[in-house]
């Protein structure tokens, strides 16, 4: 009986442990080091759809992210229109001044935070141009994610005015 409250302890233990973790990497004390490596764009949002769409200035794929000291390093890969090849794209977003912000041009300039993260599954990135275009994108550190994660990310994606209609699966595209 003895061994069994223990283990009991132990489980409950690390489930407050696993949801202290994903807590804290909601915009405080986010550690951008544990993000490094590969992803895979699994849902792409965007306020402005046609964005996000097909041959959408906005529409890319995640494959790599690499932190540098004040700076995260991201290759994508797009698709352009003009040469209707597939291009990989190499960026450096740095860090502001807000805490968890970083700074990217793409398009035209931009700021974003990372939302959410587990570091070992999932990331939820919000990116702003302005104050007139917003994405939303979830990662994930294999080519697709549970349907509680994705249902996560479509109430964020609410939560900051985007609609459910404007989220795109990038898992068979």
């Amino acid at each position: 009986l003895l061994l069994l409250l223990l283990l009991l302890l132990c489980f409950g233990l690390t489930l407050v442990s696993v949801r202290a973790e994903e807590a804290s990497s909601m915009g405080r004390n986010l550690n951008v080091e544990k993000i490094n490596g590969e992803w895979f764009s699994i849902l792409l949002a965007s306020d402005q759809r046609e964005k996000v769409e097909e041959h959408g200035s906005m529409r890319h794929f995640l494959e790599h992210i690499h932190f540098l000291e004040n700076s995260l390093a991201f290759k994508l890969h797009t698709f352009y229109l003009i040469d209707e090849e597939c291009s990989e794209i190499f960026l450096v977003a740095d860090k502001t001044e807000k805490t968890d912000e970083y700074s990217v041009t793409y398009d035209e300039f931009n700021t974003f935070t990372i939302l959410k993260t587990d570091y070992d599954n999932y990331a939820m990135f919000h990116l702003r141009m302005g104050k007139t275009f917003q994405l939303m994108e979830l990662f994930g550190q294999g080519p697709d994610l549970s349907e509680d994660i994705k249902e996560k990310f479509a109430k964020l994606c609410e939560e900051h005015g985007i609609l459910r209609e404007n989220i795109i699966d990038l898992c068979n595209a």
